[in-house]
């Protein structure tokens, strides 16, 4: 049987929970399309996630790798399409690291795209009546560092494909930050659900738009 790698990250920035974990460890131990789930919580910690995110990618040898972060202030689901080899820290992690303009990793590549098809699970999340888009940014802070470190790590690994997706605020954070957007907890899981399962179904992209002006 196959394995999907589901990863969530740890509360950060002063929130008392990340969504992205609360939804993600729902996931470990369940089945979609006869593929076992495992879901592995990241400390949001530069260096520190990604040591345990390639501990779990060798343990497992998954057939998909999803890693899902939180980015308050977002309205939809975001499908990350690109992760630099750059981190800038706004706020320090929470080992109390900020690092400015330091590479993920040192000689990588600048830039390193999704294997996932991120056109496709925006088009199937949005046939289910679910906000969807295509982002361009993964931001600096470690989202992006795992999404880079992610990337790196398969690649030249046929058998293995990953990216990133970005989550609104649950309600419960959104209440503590007037005019935030939000999205429930259970529309986020089959958001996930679904995004997972055209992962797993399809290996090239459909060509839909998916661009921005800026």
């Amino acid at each position: 049987m196959r394995t999907v790698l589901v990863t969530g990250f740890e509360p950060f920035g002063g929130e008392s929970i990340n969504p992205s974990w609360e939804v993600v460890k729902q996931f470990d131990g369940t089945i979609i399309d006869n593929c076992r789930v495992v879901a592995r919580q990241l400390p949001c910690v530069f260096g520190e996630s990604l040591a345990v995110l390639n501990a779990a990618i060798d343990a497992l040898s998954p057939a998909v790798v999803l890693a899902v972060g939180q980015a308050g202030g977002r309205v939809d689901i975001t499908v990350e399409r690109v992760a630099i080899n750059i981190d800038d820290a706004r706020i320090a992690d929470n080992s109390g690291q900020q690092p400015v303009d330091a590479p993920v990793i040192p000689d990588g590549p600048a830039a390193w795209f999704s294997s996932l098809p991120i056109k496709a699970m925006v088009a199937a999340l949005r046939e289910r009546g679910i906000p969807a888009s295509v982002s361009q940014t993964a931001g600096t802070f470690v989202c992006n560092h795992v999404m880079y470190g992610l990337l790196n790590k398969i690649s030249g690994q046929a058998e293995t494909r990953g990216g990133f997706i970005h989550i609104p605020y649950l309600p419960q954070q959104a209440a503590a930050h007037p005019g935030a957007p939000s999205m429930a907890a259970e529309t986020v899981k089959e958001a996930l659900e679904i995004a997972i399962s055209v992962a797993l179904h399809q290996t090239t992209d459909i060509k839909i738009t998916g661009g921005a002006t800026h």
